[in-house]
Protein backbone atom coordinates (compact mmCIF):
# COMPACT_ATOMS: atom_id res chain seq x y z
CA UNK A 1 0.00 0.00 0.00
CA UNK A 2 2.79 2.25 0.74
CA UNK A 3 5.34 1.17 -1.07
CA UNK A 4 6.31 2.92 -4.43
CA UNK A 5 5.05 0.78 -7.80
CA UNK A 6 7.12 -1.14 -9.98
CA UNK A 7 8.38 0.95 -12.73
CA UNK A 8 6.92 -2.10 -15.08
CA UNK A 9 3.73 -1.09 -14.03
CA UNK A 10 3.67 1.32 -15.99
CA UNK A 11 4.69 -0.64 -19.55
CA UNK A 12 2.37 -1.05 -22.00
CA UNK A 13 1.91 -4.01 -23.14
CA UNK A 14 3.01 -3.28 -26.61
CA UNK A 15 6.66 -2.08 -24.98
CA UNK A 16 9.94 -4.50 -24.50
CA UNK A 17 12.16 -3.66 -21.94
CA UNK A 18 15.63 -2.97 -22.24
CA UNK A 19 16.89 -1.60 -19.36
CA UNK A 20 16.26 -1.43 -16.20
CA UNK A 21 18.57 0.29 -14.01
CA UNK A 22 18.71 2.16 -10.45
CA UNK A 23 21.50 5.40 -10.39
CA UNK A 24 25.28 3.79 -8.91
CA UNK A 25 25.51 4.14 -5.44
CA UNK A 26 28.32 6.85 -5.92
CA UNK A 27 25.83 9.48 -6.01
CA UNK A 28 24.88 8.71 -2.09
CA UNK A 29 28.52 9.88 -1.33
CA UNK A 30 28.56 13.14 -0.55
CA UNK A 31 25.43 12.66 1.48
CA UNK A 32 27.29 9.67 3.34
CA UNK A 33 30.38 12.39 3.83
CA UNK A 34 27.99 15.25 4.66
CA UNK A 35 26.16 12.92 7.19
CA UNK A 36 29.40 11.71 8.98
CA UNK A 37 31.05 15.17 9.51
CA UNK A 38 27.35 16.47 10.65
CA UNK A 39 27.71 13.85 13.31
CA UNK A 40 31.30 14.18 14.32
CA UNK A 41 30.37 17.34 14.52
CA UNK A 42 27.89 17.38 16.60
CA UNK A 43 29.92 14.54 19.03
CA UNK A 44 32.88 16.83 19.04
CA UNK A 45 30.58 20.09 20.58
CA UNK A 46 28.58 17.49 22.83
CA UNK A 47 32.11 16.80 24.21
CA UNK A 48 33.64 20.11 24.39
CA UNK A 49 30.73 21.70 26.61
CA UNK A 50 30.80 22.18 30.18
CA UNK A 51 29.57 18.77 32.34
CA UNK A 52 27.16 20.67 34.97
CA UNK A 53 23.96 22.24 33.19
CA UNK A 54 24.11 21.27 29.88
CA UNK A 55 21.97 18.24 29.68
CA UNK A 56 19.44 20.41 27.48
CA UNK A 57 22.51 21.35 24.83
CA UNK A 58 23.30 17.81 25.19
CA UNK A 59 19.77 16.68 24.51
CA UNK A 60 19.22 19.29 21.15
CA UNK A 61 22.71 18.42 20.25
CA UNK A 62 21.93 14.40 20.00
CA UNK A 63 17.78 15.30 18.76
CA UNK A 64 19.90 17.01 15.85
CA UNK A 65 22.34 13.91 15.11
CA UNK A 66 18.81 11.95 14.80
CA UNK A 67 17.61 14.47 12.35
CA UNK A 68 20.70 13.84 10.41
CA UNK A 69 20.54 9.91 10.58
CA UNK A 70 17.01 10.15 9.28
CA UNK A 71 17.58 12.29 6.72
CA UNK A 72 20.50 10.36 5.47
CA UNK A 73 18.03 7.25 5.65
CA UNK A 74 15.52 9.19 3.19
CA UNK A 75 17.98 9.83 1.17
CA UNK A 76 19.25 6.10 0.91
CA UNK A 77 15.66 5.16 0.45
CA UNK A 78 15.23 7.55 -2.47
CA UNK A 79 18.16 6.08 -4.38
CA UNK A 80 16.91 2.50 -3.63
CA UNK A 81 13.18 3.27 -5.25
CA UNK A 82 14.79 5.29 -8.19
CA UNK A 83 14.89 3.75 -11.17
CA UNK A 84 15.72 4.02 -14.55
CA UNK A 85 13.37 2.47 -17.43
CA UNK A 86 14.40 2.77 -21.10
CA UNK A 87 12.00 0.80 -23.95
CA UNK A 88 11.86 0.26 -26.60
CA UNK A 89 9.56 2.97 -27.33
CA UNK A 90 10.12 5.49 -24.48
CA UNK A 91 12.12 6.31 -21.84
CA UNK A 92 10.88 6.43 -17.79
CA UNK A 93 12.24 7.71 -15.33
CA UNK A 94 10.79 6.84 -11.32
CA UNK A 95 11.68 8.37 -8.52
CA UNK A 96 9.08 8.90 -4.88
CA UNK A 97 9.14 7.37 -1.82
CA UNK A 98 5.49 9.22 -0.66
CA UNK A 99 4.65 10.90 -4.53
CA UNK A 100 5.55 8.45 -7.04
CA UNK A 101 6.79 11.11 -10.11
CA UNK A 102 7.54 9.22 -13.49
CA UNK A 103 9.27 11.28 -16.16
CA UNK A 104 8.28 9.88 -19.71
CA UNK A 105 9.94 11.38 -22.99
CA UNK A 106 9.36 8.64 -26.32
CA UNK A 107 12.53 7.71 -27.75
CA UNK A 108 11.39 9.04 -31.62
CA UNK A 109 12.16 12.09 -29.88
CA UNK A 110 15.54 11.78 -29.43
CA UNK A 111 17.77 13.00 -31.80
CA UNK A 112 21.37 13.55 -29.71
CA UNK A 113 23.08 11.43 -27.52
CA UNK A 114 26.11 12.52 -25.59
CA UNK A 115 27.74 10.12 -23.17
CA UNK A 116 30.27 11.67 -20.99
CA UNK A 117 33.05 9.41 -18.04
CA UNK A 118 34.42 11.65 -15.63
CA UNK A 119 37.97 10.08 -13.99
CA UNK A 120 35.71 9.96 -10.92
CA UNK A 121 32.97 7.54 -13.22
CA UNK A 122 35.60 5.90 -14.75
CA UNK A 123 37.25 4.60 -11.00
CA UNK A 124 33.38 3.77 -9.90
CA UNK A 125 31.98 2.29 -12.96
CA UNK A 126 28.96 5.55 -13.71
CA UNK A 127 28.82 8.40 -16.36
CA UNK A 128 26.59 10.88 -17.60
CA UNK A 129 23.67 10.27 -20.09
CA UNK A 130 22.62 13.47 -22.08
CA UNK A 131 19.67 12.83 -23.85
CA UNK A 132 18.68 15.68 -26.11
CA UNK A 133 15.61 16.32 -28.46
CA UNK A 134 14.79 18.67 -31.51
CA UNK A 135 15.07 22.12 -29.62
CA UNK A 136 13.08 21.15 -26.73
CA UNK A 137 15.09 20.56 -23.05
CA UNK A 138 12.76 17.31 -21.87
CA UNK A 139 12.59 15.79 -18.33
CA UNK A 140 15.18 13.48 -19.04
CA UNK A 141 17.36 15.62 -20.40
CA UNK A 142 20.45 14.84 -18.53
CA UNK A 143 21.08 11.80 -16.73
CA UNK A 144 23.55 11.06 -14.04
CA UNK A 145 25.39 8.48 -12.13
CA UNK A 146 24.04 5.64 -14.91
CA UNK A 147 25.94 2.27 -13.93
CA UNK A 148 27.78 0.06 -16.46
CA UNK A 149 27.59 3.21 -18.40
CA UNK A 150 29.39 1.96 -21.73
CA UNK A 151 26.65 -1.13 -22.42
CA UNK A 152 23.92 1.23 -21.22
CA UNK A 153 24.99 3.87 -24.22
CA UNK A 154 25.22 0.63 -26.46
CA UNK A 155 21.68 -0.65 -26.07
CA UNK A 156 20.69 3.04 -26.19
CA UNK A 157 22.27 4.14 -29.00
CA UNK A 158 21.18 0.48 -30.89
CA UNK A 159 17.60 1.62 -30.05
CA UNK A 160 17.54 5.25 -31.22
CA UNK A 161 19.57 5.11 -34.34
CA UNK A 162 20.00 1.32 -35.37
CA UNK A 163 16.89 0.46 -35.90
CA UNK A 164 15.46 2.82 -37.93
CA UNK A 165 17.88 1.89 -40.67
CA UNK A 166 16.96 -1.78 -40.83
CA UNK A 167 13.33 -0.83 -40.13
CA UNK A 168 13.69 1.47 -43.18
CA UNK A 169 15.52 -0.95 -45.48
CA UNK A 170 13.19 -4.24 -44.55
CA UNK A 171 10.26 -1.56 -45.81
CA UNK A 172 11.78 -1.18 -49.20
CA UNK A 173 12.79 -4.69 -49.58
CA UNK A 174 8.76 -5.48 -48.43
CA UNK A 175 7.63 -2.21 -50.66
CA UNK A 176 10.03 -4.07 -53.63
CA UNK A 177 8.26 -7.23 -53.17
CA UNK A 178 5.01 -6.19 -53.32
CA UNK A 179 5.35 -4.06 -56.56
CA UNK A 180 7.06 -7.23 -57.64
CA UNK A 181 4.21 -9.08 -56.96
CA UNK A 182 1.54 -6.97 -58.27
CA UNK A 183 3.16 -6.20 -61.55
CA UNK A 184 3.28 -10.59 -62.13
CA UNK A 185 -0.21 -10.24 -61.12
CA UNK A 186 -0.85 -7.60 -63.82
CA UNK A 187 1.41 -9.82 -66.16
CA UNK A 188 -0.88 -12.79 -65.84
CA UNK A 189 -3.98 -11.13 -66.02
CA UNK A 190 -2.60 -10.05 -69.30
Amino acid sequence: MFAPRDPDEYLLDTERRVIRVRRHWACLLWDLFEAIGLLVGLVMVSYLLPAGNAWLFQNILWYAGLVVLVRFTYQVLDWYVERIVVTDKRFLLTTGIFTTNVAMMPITKVTDLTFARTLMGRVFGYGTLVVESAGQIQALNRIEYVPNPTEVEDAISGLVFGDKKGQQQDRFSMLKARRAAVGKRKAAKL
